[in-house]
């Protein structure tokens, strides 16, 4: 039982929630970078937030199931179809849930706005289970079987503007991304005003590991900064003044200063900035980051709670 892999796309990883309870061992968080749309997605078809999906990046992959499979695509807008009996049969919209037959193919291109999305399985994809998470340690390849258990579903959706938790790429995409921040470790070395005022670039050397911005360089002091713990959010100043923000994919340590650290909440958005989004950095408080995290979670859990009741009273 299983989905094959006719085209990889650009890099399409199996991702759970990662790996956080290895940092301490060097071994970077990993898994969705955007763990709000995986959560959402699992729920649509009626699998724990975590379950094992796969994360479609800037141009999807081409997959042909072998048996009966109860799917969802949720996150960025992909252009996908299904393709039955050699015809492409229908387009396939995000958070519309759908069931590939045997030999059914979906093609998934491109989105024009946001960067990923999570093709659900009801399920879940099974993978190699490494440091109690299925996470891949590289994008899949051409002709390799993904073991998925066979399922079906009735057709249902989920309405962006009937959540809380509307994403800039299921509506207009914003002109500029804010990110909310809290003062790094040694906000201290830097002029905030310079960091603050100015809108940045996303760079097409970003990945997964981080986002490289492009701005008026920052003035940088001579000082060394002794390598110490970094995480994902990070804001790290280079020696030629240009930021780093670091992502899921990121290294457990680092030398670089940290003028700012993105807020939990917001983190979810860095798996969603491509090349070419300006991003602009918004302080707050402490006090404020934790209440804006938790009042997130909340209608996160409530959401998906919803989905996974509403599925079960459909189905029943």
């Amino acid at each position: 039982m299983s989905l094959r892999v006719l085209e990889p796309g650009l890099c399409t990883l199996v991702v759970d929630f990662g790996r956080p309870g290895y940092r301490s061992l060097g071994v970077p968080v990993g898994g969705a970078a955007d763990r709000a749309s995986l959560a959402i997605a699992n729920a649509l078809v009626g699998n724990p937030p975590d379950a094992a999906a796969l994360e479609i990046c800037l141009a999807g992959p081409t997959l042909q199931a072998q048996v009966e499979l109860a799917c969802v695509i949720y996150g960025a807008p992909f252009l996908s179809t299904l393709v039955r009996n050699a015809a492409a049969d229908r387009t396939i919209a995000p958070g519309n849930t759908f069931t590939l037959h045997p030999d059914d193919q979906i093609q998934i291109g491109g989105t024009s706005a946001g960067m990923r999305a999570y093709l659900a399985i009801r399920g879940g994809v099974h993978a190699e289970r490494i440091l109690e998470s299925e996470s891949s340690l590289e994008p899949i390849k051409a002709g390799i079987d993904l073991p998925c258990s066979s399922g079906k579903i009735h057709a249902r959706f989920l309405h962006s503007g009937n959540d809380n938790l509307k994403s800039p790429w299921n509506c207009s995409p914003p002109v500029t991304w804010s990110l909310r921040v809290v003062d790094g470790l040694q906000a201290s070395w830097f002029r905030w005003g310079e960091f603050a005022c100015q809108e940045m670039t996303v760079s097409p050397a970003s990945n997964r590991m981080g986002l490289r911005l492009q701005g008026q360089p920052l003035a940088v002091p001579e000082r060394e900064l002794v390598s110490e713990p970094v995480c994902p959010g990070a804001v790290q100043v280079t020696r030629d003044g240009q930021c780093i923000v670091l992502g899921v994919d990121g290294q457990t340590i680092g030398g670089y200063p940290k003028i700012a650290q993105v807020i939990s909440a917001d983190l979810d958005h860095l798996g969603q900035l491509r090349p070419g989004d300006r991003v602009r950095f918004v302080h707050i408080t402490l006090a404020e980051a934790a209440e804006i995290y938790h009042r997130r979670q909340a209608e996160l859990h409530a959401l998906v709670a919803r989905l996974q009741t509403s599925l079960a009273a459909f189905e029943g």
